[in-house]
Protein backbone atom coordinates (compact mmCIF):
# COMPACT_ATOMS: atom_id res chain seq x y z
CA UNK A 1 0.00 0.00 0.00
CA UNK A 2 1.27 3.08 -0.72
CA UNK A 3 -0.24 7.05 -1.23
CA UNK A 4 1.71 9.69 -1.93
CA UNK A 5 0.48 13.23 -0.47
CA UNK A 6 0.89 16.81 -1.42
CA UNK A 7 0.34 19.75 0.84
CA UNK A 8 -0.57 23.26 -0.67
CA UNK A 9 1.12 25.48 1.63
CA UNK A 10 0.00 29.01 -0.53
CA UNK A 11 -0.07 32.24 0.15
CA UNK A 12 -4.06 33.40 -0.51
CA UNK A 13 -5.54 36.24 -0.61
CA UNK A 14 -8.96 36.92 1.26
CA UNK A 15 -11.90 37.41 -1.08
CA UNK A 16 -9.64 37.07 -4.13
CA UNK A 17 -11.62 33.50 -4.97
CA UNK A 18 -10.50 33.39 -8.80
CA UNK A 19 -6.81 34.30 -8.07
CA UNK A 20 -7.51 31.27 -4.87
CA UNK A 21 -9.26 28.61 -7.47
CA UNK A 22 -6.00 29.34 -9.99
CA UNK A 23 -3.63 28.83 -7.07
CA UNK A 24 -5.28 25.48 -6.01
CA UNK A 25 -5.33 24.13 -9.70
CA UNK A 26 -1.96 24.87 -10.27
CA UNK A 27 -0.27 23.32 -7.01
CA UNK A 28 -3.30 20.03 -8.10
CA UNK A 29 -1.78 20.10 -11.48
CA UNK A 30 1.42 20.11 -10.33
CA UNK A 31 0.92 17.56 -7.67
CA UNK A 32 -0.60 14.97 -10.03
CA UNK A 33 1.96 14.71 -12.14
CA UNK A 34 4.32 13.78 -9.42
CA UNK A 35 2.29 11.18 -8.91
CA UNK A 36 -0.09 12.51 -5.54
CA UNK A 37 -3.13 11.19 -5.47
CA UNK A 38 -4.03 13.26 -2.04
CA UNK A 39 -3.49 17.46 -2.69
CA UNK A 40 -4.58 19.12 0.91
CA UNK A 41 -5.37 22.85 1.68
CA UNK A 42 -5.08 24.80 3.96
CA UNK A 43 -7.89 25.73 6.07
CA UNK A 44 -10.68 28.05 4.45
CA UNK A 45 -7.90 28.24 1.68
CA UNK A 46 -11.13 28.69 -1.23
CA UNK A 47 -11.77 32.39 0.21
CA UNK A 48 -8.63 33.16 2.61
CA UNK A 49 -7.96 33.39 6.19
CA UNK A 50 -10.03 35.03 7.90
CA UNK A 51 -12.64 36.81 6.22
CA UNK A 52 -14.15 38.17 9.06
CA UNK A 53 -17.90 39.91 8.61
CA UNK A 54 -17.37 38.85 4.29
CA UNK A 55 -18.77 35.60 6.14
CA UNK A 56 -22.19 37.32 6.87
CA UNK A 57 -22.63 38.74 3.47
CA UNK A 58 -24.92 36.10 0.99
CA UNK A 59 -22.93 37.59 -2.15
CA UNK A 60 -20.01 36.49 -0.89
CA UNK A 61 -20.90 32.50 0.31
CA UNK A 62 -22.49 32.59 -3.19
CA UNK A 63 -19.35 33.56 -4.99
CA UNK A 64 -17.58 30.62 -3.12
CA UNK A 65 -20.14 27.92 -3.61
CA UNK A 66 -20.08 28.65 -7.14
CA UNK A 67 -16.12 28.70 -7.03
CA UNK A 68 -16.31 25.58 -5.31
CA UNK A 69 -18.20 23.91 -8.38
CA UNK A 70 -16.31 25.16 -10.60
CA UNK A 71 -12.87 23.59 -8.83
CA UNK A 72 -14.85 20.16 -8.75
CA UNK A 73 -15.05 20.20 -12.19
CA UNK A 74 -11.97 20.65 -12.53
CA UNK A 75 -10.81 17.41 -10.60
CA UNK A 76 -12.19 15.81 -13.59
CA UNK A 77 -8.79 16.05 -15.47
CA UNK A 78 -7.28 14.68 -12.56
CA UNK A 79 -8.76 10.86 -12.45
CA UNK A 80 -8.25 9.68 -8.76
CA UNK A 81 -6.97 13.09 -7.15
CA UNK A 82 -8.38 14.04 -4.00
CA UNK A 83 -8.49 17.40 -3.39
CA UNK A 84 -9.48 18.75 0.38
CA UNK A 85 -10.60 21.96 -0.02
CA UNK A 86 -10.69 24.49 2.68
CA UNK A 87 -13.78 26.80 2.29
CA UNK A 88 -17.04 28.23 3.73
CA UNK A 89 -19.96 25.86 3.67
CA UNK A 90 -23.87 26.04 4.06
CA UNK A 91 -24.99 23.30 5.16
CA UNK A 92 -28.32 21.82 3.87
CA UNK A 93 -28.43 19.32 5.96
CA UNK A 94 -28.69 21.56 8.98
CA UNK A 95 -30.79 24.54 7.55
CA UNK A 96 -28.43 26.13 5.67
CA UNK A 97 -25.82 26.55 9.02
CA UNK A 98 -22.51 28.37 7.81
CA UNK A 99 -19.74 25.34 8.47
CA UNK A 100 -15.92 25.81 8.54
CA UNK A 101 -15.54 23.06 6.01
CA UNK A 102 -13.43 20.83 4.13
CA UNK A 103 -14.51 19.43 0.84
CA UNK A 104 -13.35 16.10 -1.22
CA UNK A 105 -13.03 17.14 -4.52
CA UNK A 106 -12.44 14.36 -6.68
CA UNK A 107 -13.52 13.48 -10.50
CA UNK A 108 -15.34 16.36 -11.25
CA UNK A 109 -17.91 16.25 -8.29
CA UNK A 110 -17.95 17.18 -4.64
CA UNK A 111 -18.00 14.03 -2.90
CA UNK A 112 -18.43 14.81 0.60
CA UNK A 113 -17.76 17.84 3.15
CA UNK A 114 -17.19 17.85 6.68
CA UNK A 115 -17.74 20.90 9.32
CA UNK A 116 -14.99 21.16 12.04
CA UNK A 117 -15.98 20.49 15.30
CA UNK A 118 -14.24 22.94 17.88
CA UNK A 119 -14.65 26.22 16.93
CA UNK A 120 -11.91 28.40 18.64
CA UNK A 121 -13.28 31.79 20.11
CA UNK A 122 -10.39 32.95 22.01
CA UNK A 123 -7.20 35.44 21.27
CA UNK A 124 -7.89 36.70 17.52
CA UNK A 125 -10.30 33.87 16.80
CA UNK A 126 -13.55 34.78 16.31
CA UNK A 127 -15.21 31.25 14.67
CA UNK A 128 -18.36 31.45 16.57
CA UNK A 129 -19.49 34.58 15.60
CA UNK A 130 -19.53 33.27 12.21
CA UNK A 131 -19.74 29.02 12.08
CA UNK A 132 -21.56 26.41 13.38
CA UNK A 133 -20.01 23.44 15.06
CA UNK A 134 -20.03 20.07 13.61
CA UNK A 135 -20.51 16.89 15.32
CA UNK A 136 -19.38 13.60 13.15
CA UNK A 137 -15.90 12.55 11.53
CA UNK A 138 -15.09 12.63 8.41
CA UNK A 139 -12.97 9.31 7.04
CA UNK A 140 -12.31 9.17 2.84
CA UNK A 141 -10.52 6.20 1.24
CA UNK A 142 -7.68 7.34 -1.14
CA UNK A 143 -5.20 4.61 -3.11
CA UNK A 144 -6.53 1.96 -0.21
CA UNK A 145 -5.54 4.20 2.54
CA UNK A 146 -8.26 5.47 5.06
CA UNK A 147 -7.49 9.32 6.38
CA UNK A 148 -8.85 11.09 8.51
CA UNK A 149 -10.28 14.86 7.90
CA UNK A 150 -9.61 17.55 10.69
CA UNK A 151 -9.55 20.82 10.68
CA UNK A 152 -7.23 22.73 12.83
CA UNK A 153 -8.72 23.42 16.06
CA UNK A 154 -9.91 19.98 16.47
CA UNK A 155 -6.66 18.67 16.50
CA UNK A 156 -5.58 20.64 19.44
CA UNK A 157 -8.48 18.25 21.36
CA UNK A 158 -8.58 14.74 21.31
CA UNK A 159 -11.48 13.96 20.89
CA UNK A 160 -12.10 14.66 17.49
CA UNK A 161 -9.01 12.85 16.31
CA UNK A 162 -10.15 9.66 18.85
CA UNK A 163 -13.54 9.89 16.94
CA UNK A 164 -11.43 9.48 13.39
CA UNK A 165 -9.68 6.56 14.86
CA UNK A 166 -12.75 5.11 15.95
CA UNK A 167 -14.60 5.55 12.32
CA UNK A 168 -11.86 3.27 10.94
CA UNK A 169 -8.96 6.18 10.00
CA UNK A 170 -5.31 4.78 9.46
CA UNK A 171 -3.98 8.18 8.78
CA UNK A 172 -4.76 12.03 9.91
CA UNK A 173 -5.03 14.96 7.66
CA UNK A 174 -5.42 18.53 9.63
CA UNK A 175 -5.79 21.40 7.57
CA UNK A 176 -4.46 24.83 9.16
CA UNK A 177 -4.49 27.90 9.68
CA UNK A 178 -2.81 28.60 12.95
CA UNK A 179 -1.26 32.17 13.25
CA UNK A 180 2.59 32.58 14.16
CA UNK A 181 4.09 33.64 17.43
CA UNK A 182 6.94 33.24 19.18
CA UNK A 183 7.25 29.58 19.63
CA UNK A 184 4.37 28.94 17.49
CA UNK A 185 5.97 26.23 15.26
CA UNK A 186 7.50 24.06 18.34
CA UNK A 187 3.74 24.26 19.81
CA UNK A 188 2.20 23.13 17.25
CA UNK A 189 4.56 19.53 16.71
CA UNK A 190 4.32 18.58 20.15
CA UNK A 191 0.34 18.60 20.24
CA UNK A 192 0.06 17.17 16.76
CA UNK A 193 2.58 14.11 18.19
CA UNK A 194 0.38 13.90 21.01
CA UNK A 195 -2.48 13.35 18.76
CA UNK A 196 -0.49 10.66 16.84
CA UNK A 197 0.64 9.16 20.01
CA UNK A 198 -2.70 9.24 21.59
CA UNK A 199 -4.26 7.40 18.76
CA UNK A 200 -1.54 5.71 17.19
CA UNK A 201 -2.05 7.14 13.36
CA UNK A 202 0.53 9.10 11.47
CA UNK A 203 -0.44 12.42 10.85
CA UNK A 204 0.01 15.11 7.93
CA UNK A 205 -0.54 19.03 8.62
CA UNK A 206 -1.23 21.12 6.01
CA UNK A 207 -0.74 24.83 6.81
CA UNK A 208 -1.05 28.19 5.49
CA UNK A 209 1.48 31.06 4.82
CA UNK A 210 1.34 34.39 4.04
CA UNK A 211 0.21 38.21 5.68
CA UNK A 212 -3.13 39.16 6.40
CA UNK A 213 -3.45 42.51 7.77
CA UNK A 214 -2.14 41.75 11.72
CA UNK A 215 -2.04 37.85 11.18
CA UNK A 216 1.04 36.20 9.49
CA UNK A 217 1.14 32.83 8.94
CA UNK A 218 4.62 30.76 8.71
CA UNK A 219 3.80 27.82 6.87
CA UNK A 220 6.05 24.74 7.90
CA UNK A 221 3.73 22.45 6.86
CA UNK A 222 5.23 18.58 8.72
CA UNK A 223 4.08 15.02 9.35
CA UNK A 224 4.30 13.11 12.51
CA UNK A 225 4.66 9.18 12.56
CA UNK A 226 2.61 7.33 14.92
CA UNK A 227 5.27 7.46 17.78
CA UNK A 228 5.13 11.42 16.87
CA UNK A 229 8.48 11.38 15.69
CA UNK A 230 8.91 13.96 13.21
CA UNK A 231 8.91 12.46 9.19
CA UNK A 232 8.82 15.72 6.90
CA UNK A 233 8.75 19.29 7.42
CA UNK A 234 8.01 22.68 4.97
CA UNK A 235 9.99 25.12 4.73
CA UNK A 236 9.12 28.21 7.40
CA UNK A 237 7.52 31.97 5.71
CA UNK A 238 7.67 30.71 1.88
CA UNK A 239 5.34 28.55 -0.71
CA UNK A 240 6.00 25.10 -1.14
CA UNK A 241 4.13 21.71 -2.22
CA UNK A 242 6.20 19.35 -0.08
CA UNK A 243 4.89 15.41 -0.56
CA UNK A 244 4.70 13.18 1.64
CA UNK A 245 5.31 9.25 0.71
CA UNK A 246 2.70 7.02 2.78
CA UNK A 247 3.49 3.42 2.70
CA UNK A 248 3.06 0.05 5.08
CA UNK A 249 5.65 -0.85 7.65
CA UNK A 250 5.45 -3.55 10.41
CA UNK A 251 3.10 -2.20 12.70
CA UNK A 252 0.99 0.29 10.15
CA UNK A 253 1.87 2.98 8.16
CA UNK A 254 4.89 5.11 7.70
CA UNK A 255 5.77 8.40 6.12
CA UNK A 256 8.57 9.89 4.62
CA UNK A 257 9.49 13.50 3.50
CA UNK A 258 12.12 16.10 2.93
CA UNK A 259 12.53 17.61 7.07
CA UNK A 260 13.98 21.12 6.90
CA UNK A 261 15.06 22.90 9.50
CA UNK A 262 12.88 25.50 11.71
CA UNK A 263 14.29 29.10 12.11
CA UNK A 264 15.81 30.26 14.79
CA UNK A 265 13.99 33.04 17.06
CA UNK A 266 15.23 36.30 15.44
CA UNK A 267 15.12 34.88 11.97
CA UNK A 268 12.01 33.72 12.47
CA UNK A 269 10.55 37.20 13.99
CA UNK A 270 12.67 38.71 11.16
CA UNK A 271 11.02 36.44 8.61
CA UNK A 272 7.47 37.17 9.82
CA UNK A 273 8.18 40.84 9.64
CA UNK A 274 9.40 41.28 6.39
CA UNK A 275 6.39 38.79 4.74
CA UNK A 276 3.67 41.04 6.84
CA UNK A 277 5.33 43.83 5.41
CA UNK A 278 5.63 42.61 1.59
CA UNK A 279 1.40 41.29 1.83
CA UNK A 280 0.57 44.37 3.43
CA UNK A 281 1.90 46.83 0.27
CA UNK A 282 1.07 43.96 -1.96
CA UNK A 283 -2.14 42.80 -1.45
CA UNK A 284 -3.37 46.00 -0.73
CA UNK A 285 -1.95 47.51 -3.98
CA UNK A 286 0.49 50.17 -3.00
CA UNK A 287 2.96 50.94 -4.88
CA UNK A 288 5.63 51.46 -2.17
CA UNK A 289 6.07 52.07 1.08
CA UNK A 290 7.47 55.34 2.68
CA UNK A 291 8.67 56.59 6.00
CA UNK A 292 10.13 59.27 8.52
CA UNK A 293 14.06 58.48 8.62
CA UNK A 294 15.13 59.66 11.99
CA UNK A 295 18.82 58.52 12.54
CA UNK A 296 16.95 56.14 15.18
CA UNK A 297 17.07 52.51 15.92
CA UNK A 298 13.57 52.36 15.28
CA UNK A 299 12.98 53.70 11.99
CA UNK A 300 16.50 52.02 11.12
CA UNK A 301 15.09 48.73 11.58
CA UNK A 302 11.84 49.44 9.60
CA UNK A 303 13.72 50.73 6.67
CA UNK A 304 15.50 47.28 6.63
CA UNK A 305 12.67 45.57 6.54
CA UNK A 306 11.20 47.36 4.26
CA UNK A 307 13.81 47.05 1.63
CA UNK A 308 14.12 43.30 2.25
CA UNK A 309 9.78 42.95 1.62
CA UNK A 310 9.87 45.37 -0.84
CA UNK A 311 13.23 46.03 -2.62
CA UNK A 312 14.95 49.54 -1.82
CA UNK A 313 12.66 51.33 -5.69
CA UNK A 314 10.28 50.63 -3.98
CA UNK A 315 11.09 52.08 -0.31
CA UNK A 316 11.23 56.37 -0.07
CA UNK A 317 12.76 57.73 3.27
CA UNK A 318 12.24 61.23 4.53
CA UNK A 319 14.35 63.10 7.07
CA UNK A 320 12.94 65.81 8.44
CA UNK A 321 14.90 67.63 11.07
CA UNK A 322 13.69 70.05 13.91
CA UNK A 323 15.80 72.26 15.87
CA UNK A 324 16.58 69.92 18.09
CA UNK A 325 17.68 66.84 15.78
CA UNK A 326 21.35 66.36 16.61
CA UNK A 327 23.87 66.49 13.66
CA UNK A 328 24.81 63.09 14.06
CA UNK A 329 20.94 62.22 13.26
CA UNK A 330 21.45 63.31 10.11
CA UNK A 331 24.61 61.92 9.01
CA UNK A 332 23.24 58.63 10.10
CA UNK A 333 19.89 59.21 8.22
CA UNK A 334 22.06 59.52 5.27
CA UNK A 335 24.39 57.09 5.44
CA UNK A 336 21.73 54.47 5.88
CA UNK A 337 19.53 55.63 3.26
CA UNK A 338 22.98 55.52 0.85
CA UNK A 339 24.03 51.85 2.36
CA UNK A 340 20.69 50.64 1.43
CA UNK A 341 20.25 52.32 -1.60
CA UNK A 342 16.35 53.63 -0.91
CA UNK A 343 15.33 57.38 -2.49
CA UNK A 344 16.08 59.95 0.79
CA UNK A 345 14.94 63.33 0.82
CA UNK A 346 15.25 66.18 3.84
CA UNK A 347 12.80 68.18 4.57
CA UNK A 348 13.14 70.80 7.61
CA UNK A 349 10.18 71.13 9.80
CA UNK A 350 11.64 74.61 11.56
CA UNK A 351 9.53 76.63 9.73
CA UNK A 352 6.16 75.10 10.04
CA UNK A 353 7.35 74.56 14.23
CA UNK A 354 7.85 78.22 14.75
CA UNK A 355 4.19 79.07 12.51
CA UNK A 356 2.39 76.78 14.56
CA UNK A 357 3.87 78.33 17.65
CA UNK A 358 3.16 81.91 16.61
CA UNK A 359 -0.40 80.50 15.83
CA UNK A 360 -1.12 79.30 19.07
CA UNK A 361 0.72 82.53 21.33
CA UNK A 362 -2.00 83.71 22.03
CA UNK A 363 -3.88 80.91 23.46
CA UNK A 364 -0.61 79.66 25.14
CA UNK A 365 0.46 83.15 27.03
CA UNK A 366 1.72 82.68 30.49
CA UNK A 367 1.96 78.85 29.50
CA UNK A 368 5.54 77.62 29.41
CA UNK A 369 7.00 74.98 26.69
CA UNK A 370 5.94 71.40 27.77
CA UNK A 371 5.22 68.31 25.79
CA UNK A 372 2.49 70.08 23.44
CA UNK A 373 5.61 71.64 21.83
CA UNK A 374 7.21 68.38 21.53
CA UNK A 375 4.11 66.70 20.12
CA UNK A 376 3.45 69.68 17.69
CA UNK A 377 6.69 68.60 16.43
CA UNK A 378 5.57 64.90 15.88
CA UNK A 379 2.56 65.99 14.35
CA UNK A 380 4.16 67.75 11.55
CA UNK A 381 5.97 65.82 10.33
CA UNK A 382 3.09 62.91 10.11
CA UNK A 383 1.27 65.82 8.18
CA UNK A 384 4.18 65.79 5.74
CA UNK A 385 4.21 61.93 5.31
CA UNK A 386 0.32 61.74 4.86
CA UNK A 387 1.16 64.43 2.57
CA UNK A 388 3.33 62.51 0.19
CA UNK A 389 1.16 59.15 0.84
CA UNK A 390 -1.67 60.86 -0.80
CA UNK A 391 0.07 62.79 -3.95
CA UNK A 392 2.30 59.76 -4.52
CA UNK A 393 0.04 56.47 -3.26
CA UNK A 394 2.88 54.86 -0.85
CA UNK A 395 1.36 53.59 2.13
CA UNK A 396 2.88 55.09 5.22
CA UNK A 397 5.07 52.66 7.53
CA UNK A 398 4.89 53.91 11.25
CA UNK A 399 7.99 53.03 13.48
CA UNK A 400 6.65 53.03 16.68
CA UNK A 401 7.70 49.57 19.17
CA UNK A 402 5.50 47.98 21.44
CA UNK A 403 7.36 49.37 24.28
CA UNK A 404 6.26 52.60 23.14
CA UNK A 405 2.68 51.85 22.42
CA UNK A 406 2.41 50.07 25.55
CA UNK A 407 3.43 53.43 28.01
CA UNK A 408 2.04 55.96 25.63
CA UNK A 409 5.19 57.16 24.34
CA UNK A 410 3.88 58.34 21.14
CA UNK A 411 1.92 61.25 19.62
CA UNK A 412 -1.68 60.53 18.17
CA UNK A 413 -1.78 61.91 14.46
CA UNK A 414 2.26 62.16 14.28
CA UNK A 415 4.61 58.69 14.73
CA UNK A 416 1.67 57.01 15.07
CA UNK A 417 0.45 58.69 11.83
CA UNK A 418 0.09 55.80 9.08
CA UNK A 419 -1.44 52.73 7.65
CA UNK A 420 1.13 49.93 8.71
CA UNK A 421 2.52 49.76 11.79
CA UNK A 422 5.91 47.51 11.83
CA UNK A 423 7.26 46.77 14.91
CA UNK A 424 4.17 47.70 17.31
CA UNK A 425 4.85 44.05 18.66
CA UNK A 426 8.08 44.55 18.91
CA UNK A 427 9.60 44.95 22.03
CA UNK A 428 12.17 47.77 22.68
CA UNK A 429 15.62 45.54 24.15
CA UNK A 430 14.18 43.11 20.84
CA UNK A 431 14.57 46.33 18.19
CA UNK A 432 18.20 46.15 19.38
CA UNK A 433 18.58 42.31 18.73
CA UNK A 434 17.08 42.38 15.13
CA UNK A 435 19.22 45.20 14.06
CA UNK A 436 21.88 43.46 14.93
CA UNK A 437 21.18 40.15 13.95
CA UNK A 438 20.33 41.88 10.75
CA UNK A 439 23.53 43.29 10.41
CA UNK A 440 25.61 39.55 11.11
CA UNK A 441 23.38 38.23 8.31
CA UNK A 442 23.10 38.33 4.49
CA UNK A 443 24.22 42.15 4.06
CA UNK A 444 22.86 44.32 1.05
CA UNK A 445 25.81 43.31 -1.03
CA UNK A 446 27.34 46.84 -0.31
CA UNK A 447 30.15 45.59 2.18
CA UNK A 448 28.62 47.52 4.80
CA UNK A 449 26.24 46.57 7.33
CA UNK A 450 22.58 48.16 6.11
CA UNK A 451 21.97 49.73 9.77
CA UNK A 452 25.11 51.94 10.34
CA UNK A 453 26.49 50.41 14.51
CA UNK A 454 26.31 54.23 15.81
CA UNK A 455 22.29 53.95 15.21
CA UNK A 456 22.40 50.44 17.52
CA UNK A 457 25.17 52.00 19.88
CA UNK A 458 23.90 55.59 20.91
CA UNK A 459 20.85 56.02 24.04
CA UNK A 460 17.39 56.36 21.69
CA UNK A 461 15.87 59.64 21.78
CA UNK A 462 12.77 61.32 20.28
CA UNK A 463 14.79 64.60 19.82
CA UNK A 464 11.55 67.00 21.01
CA UNK A 465 13.68 68.82 23.55
CA UNK A 466 17.06 69.66 24.21
CA UNK A 467 19.33 66.48 25.28
CA UNK A 468 15.99 64.20 26.08
CA UNK A 469 16.93 60.67 26.01
CA UNK A 470 13.80 57.99 26.22
CA UNK A 471 15.28 56.97 29.60
CA UNK A 472 14.59 60.35 30.72
CA UNK A 473 10.73 58.98 30.80
CA UNK A 474 10.95 55.69 30.64
CA UNK A 475 12.52 52.55 33.33
CA UNK A 476 15.29 51.02 31.80
CA UNK A 477 14.42 48.81 28.63
CA UNK A 478 15.07 45.96 30.40
CA UNK A 479 13.15 46.54 32.84
CA UNK A 480 10.26 48.34 31.29
CA UNK A 481 9.91 45.19 28.40
CA UNK A 482 9.88 42.43 31.23
CA UNK A 483 7.03 44.42 32.94
CA UNK A 484 4.90 44.91 29.50
CA UNK A 485 5.68 41.29 28.75
CA UNK A 486 4.84 39.51 32.21
CA UNK A 487 1.81 42.03 32.76
CA UNK A 488 0.54 42.50 28.96
CA UNK A 489 1.66 39.43 27.42
CA UNK A 490 0.98 36.65 30.28
CA UNK A 491 -1.52 38.25 32.33
CA UNK A 492 0.61 38.11 35.38
CA UNK A 493 -0.39 40.22 38.43
CA UNK A 494 1.38 43.80 39.79
CA UNK A 495 1.91 41.65 43.27
CA UNK A 496 4.07 38.72 41.31
CA UNK A 497 5.88 40.72 39.33
CA UNK A 498 6.90 43.08 42.53
CA UNK A 499 7.61 39.79 44.30
CA UNK A 500 10.66 38.35 41.92
CA UNK A 501 12.40 42.00 42.78
CA UNK A 502 11.33 44.69 40.43
CA UNK A 503 10.77 48.16 42.17
CA UNK A 504 7.22 48.43 43.38
CA UNK A 505 7.08 52.13 41.94
CA UNK A 506 8.20 51.05 38.14
CA UNK A 507 5.50 48.50 38.05
CA UNK A 508 3.03 50.71 39.40
CA UNK A 509 4.00 53.20 36.73
CA UNK A 510 4.08 50.82 33.89
CA UNK A 511 1.35 49.15 34.29
CA UNK A 512 -0.52 52.81 34.96
CA UNK A 513 0.45 53.69 31.59
CA UNK A 514 -0.20 50.66 29.85
CA UNK A 515 -3.70 51.06 31.36
CA UNK A 516 -4.50 54.96 30.55
CA UNK A 517 -2.67 54.82 27.51
CA UNK A 518 -5.97 52.64 25.55
CA UNK A 519 -6.98 55.77 23.34
CA UNK A 520 -4.36 55.67 22.18
CA UNK A 521 -3.35 52.52 20.91
CA UNK A 522 -7.07 52.25 19.29
CA UNK A 523 -6.07 54.32 17.00
CA UNK A 524 -2.89 52.97 15.79
CA UNK A 525 -2.47 51.55 12.66
CA UNK A 526 -2.61 47.22 12.15
CA UNK A 527 0.63 46.02 12.51
CA UNK A 528 2.34 42.18 12.53
CA UNK A 529 1.56 40.23 15.45
CA UNK A 530 4.32 38.60 16.27
CA UNK A 531 3.76 37.82 20.20
CA UNK A 532 1.40 35.39 22.43
CA UNK A 533 -0.77 38.84 22.86
CA UNK A 534 -0.22 42.35 20.73
CA UNK A 535 -2.56 44.95 20.80
CA UNK A 536 -5.41 44.22 18.68
CA UNK A 537 -7.57 41.39 18.13
CA UNK A 538 -5.60 40.09 20.91
CA UNK A 539 -6.40 43.14 23.81
CA UNK A 540 -9.82 43.74 24.23
CA UNK A 541 -9.74 46.91 26.96
CA UNK A 542 -12.31 49.39 27.61
CA UNK A 543 -11.16 53.06 26.93
CA UNK A 544 -13.16 54.43 29.61
CA UNK A 545 -12.52 52.44 32.89
CA UNK A 546 -11.51 53.07 35.91
CA UNK A 547 -10.59 50.27 37.30
CA UNK A 548 -7.24 50.46 39.03
CA UNK A 549 -5.38 46.90 40.42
Amino acid sequence: MTLSICTAQLNFVVGDLPGNVQKIIAAAREAYATGARLLLTPELALCGYAAEDLYLRPAFLDACDQAVQELALETAQWPGLALVLGHPWRDPGAGGALRNAASVLRDGRVECSHAKQCLPNYGVFDEQRYFVAGQSPCVIEVQGVRVGLLICEDAWHPEPARAAAQAGAQLLAVINASPFHEGKQAEREATLAARACETGLPLVYAHLVGGQDEIVFDGCSFAVQADGSIAARAPAFAEALPRVEVRTGGQGLVLAGEVIAQPGHLPALWSALVLAVRDYVGKNRFPGALLGLSGGIDSALVLAIAVDALGADKVHTVMMPSPYTADISWIDARDMAERVGVRYDEISIAPQFEAFKAALAPAFAGRAEDTTEENLQARIRGTLLMGLSNKFGSVVLTTGNKSEMSTGYCTLYGDMAGGFAVIKDVLKTEVFALARWRNANDPFGTGLDPIPDRIITRPPSAELRPDQKDQDSLPAYEVLDTIVRRYMENNESIASIVADGYASADVERVTRLIQINEYKRRQAPVGPRLTRRSFGKDWRYPITNRFRA
